[in-house]
């Protein structure tokens, strides 16, 4: 999950021009490409860190949501590069159930 997420948010900075018309066949506009980037980062250290538990759930849910709305995105146009999208989301769950076993927490 950490290395998708790293790869996107570096392509949406260094691949702009590229990345930005794949952004508009999506239907989503290319100012949202250096937010996302920033977000998906900040994202990563509030997992990595674990600082704190409820930023970390946020992080957990920004991604979830981004990864569902890239996938059902490429699958809406049907360009089948949906499957990125649908792996993250598996990496995200195993991420996130295992942070939980391991706190000893498992409500979801």
């Amino acid at each position: 999950m950490t290395a998708l997420s790293l790869m996107s948010a570096g392509m949406y900075i260094f691949n702009h021009a590229e990345i930005s018309k794949v952004f508009v066949v999506l239907g989503y506009p290319s100012y949202l490409l250096y937010p996302l980037a920033t977000a998906k980062t900040l994202g990563l250290i509030a997992i990595w860190t674990n600082k704190s538990k409820v930023l970390k759930e946020w992080a957990y849910a920004g991604f979830f949501f981004d990864f569902i709305l890239a996938a059902s995105a490429h699958f809406m146009i049907g360009d089948g590069e949906y499957a990125p999208a649908l792996v993250a989301i598996v990496l995200l769950l195993v991420s996130h159930f295992s942070w939980k076993k391991l706190e000893g927490n498992t409500q979801l």
